[in-house]
């Protein structure tokens, strides 16, 4: 019992030596009060613009990546859609990466694959050709990560989760519509025309030509139009579409009325051909609503161009990667659905506007899509309005 008691007297002093130090220890649990107050703040900063982009707060596990394609085909990959992508993802909080494959397919797919052992759960995927986006869309279920098809549509294998882009077909039909009466007036009996098309391995390009061959073909039919030459422009490549249209043209004695180019890029392309072999300008299309494409119609060289309110397209990719990322079905994202030759794709079909000369004002600019200080430059100035 003595023992008993001497270890009792042992841990009533201890007890008592606790007490009287227990004020020197209250800096202890104060250490951590003085970071809980920025480690809060920290979250506070992403939660809030999460929420208001994605549709609440809550943590979201894992990135999303977007794979762009190249930077030759047009401007608008690195200077459009990448800013507005970094824009929606900074504004919700979510970790996301954004590379170009600069036209190798083989690098997308390394891309593809790096981003897979990063830890992305979601890939924004605009494909190089159906073949090498099926590989990756594959690669990325089997590793459990979704897929949406942006802007371009793979329509090789079983498809991507989901696809966001414009009507295309109705982006082709924009150009046709536009031209055709110019066209028709014309005094050239028959009024040759000549289609460029864009990459054969870009289903858009197939599309895009599907639209205007649909307004000009009654023409080629009732013989008003001759269709001087219908060409494809491997992988939209401008320097390849100028050789292409110099020797359309030389084969066809300059004897050219109008011309359908698939975008801004190839419309550039025939501007210089045109201009090499002292052609005045002709009824002439384009789509991207470029910095030069909106120039080229300001110094009366294009007729019109296409616009895919980038912007719009961008977000609601963005909006549809992140709904992706916390689990949301795709067809909840979505109505509609287009096949891609073996399933019906959820697809968030957006609507293309035609710019000509006397409405750059009410689209690209009101938008804040162009700026007239970024258009009136150089030998442009003189073409834009003092108004502006």
């Amino acid at each position: 019992m003595s023992k008993i008691l001497r270890v009792l007297s042992i841990l009533a002093i201890l007890v008592m030596v606790g007490a009287c130090t227990g004020t020197a220890e209250t800096p202890a649990p104060a250490a951590p009060a003085a970071t809980e107050e920025p480690a809060a703040a920290a979250p506070a900063a992403t939660e809030e613009p999460a929420a208001a982009a994605a549709g609440g707060g809550e943590a979201v596990e894992g990135s999303i990546a977007v794979l762009l394609p190249d930077s030759a085909s047009s401007a608008r990959w690195e200077a459009d859609d990448r800013r507005f992508f970094e824009q929606a993802f900074d504004a919700a909080g979510v970790e996301y990466t954004i590379v170009n494959a600069e036209g190798d397919a083989r690098t997308q797919q390394t891309q593809a694959e790096q981003a897979i052992t990063n830890g992305a759960k979601v890939i924004l995927l605009v494909n190089l050709d159906s073949g090498s986006g099926a590989a990756i869309i594959a690669q990325a279920r089997e590793a459990g990560v979704k897929v949406i098809d942006y802007d371009r549509l793979t329509i090789e294998g079983p498809g991507a989760d989901i696809y966001v882009s414009f009507d295309n077909v109705t982006v082709g039909r924009l150009m046709g519509e536009t031209l055709e009466p110019i066209i028709d007036g014309l005094s050239a009996d028959p009024k040759r025309v000549i289609q460029l098309n864009g990459s054969p391995t870009d289903n858009n390009a197939t599309l895009f030509r599907e639209g205007y061959f649909s307004v000009a073909q009654p023409h080629y039919d009732a013989g008003d139009w001759e269709l001087v030459d219908d060409q494809a422009v491997p992988d939209w490549d401008n320097q390849q579409a100028l050789v292409i249209y110099e020797q359309l043209l030389t084969a066809a004695g300059g004897d050219v009325d109008a011309t359908f180019a698939a975008n801004d890029g190839l419309a550039g392309s025939v501007i210089a051909a045109l201009k090499g072999q002292g052609i005045d300008p002709i009824p002439l299309s384009g789509q991207d609503a470029t910095v030069g494409g909106i120039q080229n119609i300001l110094s009366g060289w294009q007729t019109m161009t296409v616009y895919k309110p980038i912007k719009l397209e961008a977000d609601a990719a963005a909006d549809a990667a992140i709904r992706l990322l916390k689990g949301e079905d795709p067809a909840s994202i979505t109505p509609d659905t287009l096949n891609n030759g073996t399933n019906d794709i959820p697809f968030v079909k957006l609507t293309p506007l035609a710019v000509t000369k006397d409405n750059i004002a009410e689209t690209v600019i009101a938008d804040g899509f162009r700026t007239w200080d970024e258009i009136c430059v150089g030998e442009f100035e003189a073409a834009c309005p003092a108004d502006r």
